[in-house]
């Protein structure tokens, strides 16, 4: 049963690239109202499915494969319309996940208990079908691969292979690192999201209501996106990274003194502090795509780093399930998933210096074209001026 969710978490971020194909080739617009319509689809035929093999394909396949579809252009589309606040607004605009995740496993909790796990699934499409309606008023100002290669208005010449699959980000040094560390990092990243209800079972049975825990790592989540994504806006260029590396540490920090706390309050501490670096580490993943690669290349640039996160977020916690299995306690586990996450931070480290020579090589450049223009032209006034003297000396002697 587990792998039903676990296979539609990890398709959301697998279909990542080819949906910046897709918002490259057709806009964020027809992808996103596409995308909700398919996640529609998906949902409300997995509410009339009575086993458990169909649902790998409706909700692990199908509904997952749309909700892709209609988030990588909320990310994409911000870039189009704000530039100086871009932290501030994709704060806000990610709250919106925290907010849901306060309030739904309530809600989940009261609709299965009233109506059922299949009018559960029904109600849930009423939150699918506002996302399509959303998904209309996306109105992307950046010209995309359908603007440049079309031709004449209302004709689509398909553009040719470097436009649809852009791998010209991946010559940007500091992304590619970026592009490595952040999955290097995710490995452990969601072992506490996906493990902490069981061990909190585990350690301290049913007394305690372990659902405290989701509402506290929602809460500041949604704080910690407001608040550093309006810092994230102060940081200049792609020092924008350190506040990536900050989370990751004190994440993997957390994740390390979960065993350590056998005091239910402890828990609730150390949520806290995780919510926050966590809501810290989602709000500011756009802003430093668009610095890395600019506005352009950024649709592509989120799509394949999106798709490198998926393979940690899929292995990740299967591997800490196992060690529960084989050692009993989720102890070595949590202890475990904390390396990842400094690793991974200690690799971004290196971004920003890197990011920096690169600008410097790019502002040479033009001035080495300046002064090799400006010598051929003194040449060329030389030369000028030593053919015209004599040319003058022989007119005055006539």
């Amino acid at each position: 049963t587990a792998w039903v969710g676990s296979l539609s978490m990890g398709m959301v971020f697998f279909c990542s690239p080819i949906v910046s194909i897709f918002t490259d080739l057709f806009g964020c617009r027809k992808v996103a109202v596409i995308g909700a319509a398919v996640g529609f689809a998906g949902l409300l035929s997995s509410s009339f499915v009575s086993t458990i093999e169909p649902l790998y394909f409706t909700y692990g396949v199908l509904f997952a494969c749309g909700c892709s579809f209609a988030y990588q252009p909320s990310l994409v589309i911000l870039g189009h319309y704000f530039k100086q606040r871009l932290g501030l607004v994709n704060g806000i605009v990610t709250a919106g996940s925290s907010l849901f995740t306060v309030s739904l496993p309530f809600l989940l909790r009261v609709l299965i208990d009233s109506v059922g796990l299949y009018n559960t699934l029904r109600v849930l499409c009423i939150l699918m079908f506002v996302l399509f309606l959303a998904g209309f008023t996306y109105k992307p100002l950046v010209s995309n691969a359908k603007d440049k290669e079309g031709g004449k208005k209302g004709k689509f010449r398909f553009p040719p292979e470097k436009k649809i699959c852009n791998f010209s980000v991946f010559k940007v040094l500091s992304y590619r690192i970026w592009a490595f560390g952040i999955p290097a990092a995710l490995f452990g990243y969601f072992v506490p999201y996906v493990h902490l209800m069981n061990h909190v079972k585990d350690r301290f049975g049913d007394s305690v209501p372990e659902e405290v825990l989701l509402l506290c790592l929602g809460i500041t989540s949604g704080v910690g996106r407001l608040i550093f994504g309006r810092v994230a806006d102060y940081i200049p260029g792609a020092k924008k990274v350190y506040l990536q590396v900050a989370s990751f540490f004190f994440i993997g920090l957390m994740s390390m003194m979960i065993p350590l706390c056998h005091v239910f309050g402890g828990l609730i501490a150390v949520c806290l502090f995780m919510g926050l670096f966590d809501g810290c580490f989602i709000c500011i993943m756009a802003p430093i795509a668009f610095e890395l690669v600019g506005a352009q290349d950024v649709s592509q640039a989120i799509g394949f780093l999106l798709g490198f996160m998926s393979i940690p977020m899929t292995v990740g916690p299967p591997i800490a399930g196992l060690l529960r299995d084989h050692l009993g306690t989720y102890d070595v586990a949590f202890y475990l998933a904390g390396v990842p996450p400094l690793i991974g931070g200690a690799i971004l480290c290196i971004i920003p210096w890197v990011h920096e020579r690169q600008k410097l090589k790019e502002r040479a450049k033009p001035v080495d074209g300046e002064t090799t223009e400006k010598m051929l032209e003194n040449e060329n006034t030389l030369v000028l001026d030593t053919t015209e003297k004599p040319v003058k000396e022989m007119e005055s002697g006539v």
